[in-house]
């Protein structure tokens, strides 16, 4: 059974939730948007065998993790 048809969902899907964290205006929820976008990209890209794809929201995955990480630990910092 030819299943390649999901993966083009999961690409439409993954432009859609980044559109989405760009409407934003909370840049923690920005971030956890648009790390779910670079995920599904992610694994778009490695689906289709598109690498530059993968890599570059590889790379926006790690960016927003660490930015995320960052905004929790200034929190907590303020909190104490």
């Amino acid at each position: 059974m030819e299943l390649h048809w999901i993966w083009d969902w999961v690409g439409y899907a993954a432009s859609i939730v980044v559109a989405i964290s760009l409407t934003m205006a909370d840049i923690k929820k920005l971030r956890w948007w648009n790390l779910l976008g670079a995920v599904l990209f992610v694994l778009y890209g490695w689906a289709i065998a598109a690498y530059p794809v993968m890599l570059v929201n590889a790379f926006i995955v790690i960016i927003d993790a660490y930015y995320l990480i960052k905004i929790y630990r200034h929190e907590v910092e303020e909190a104490s």
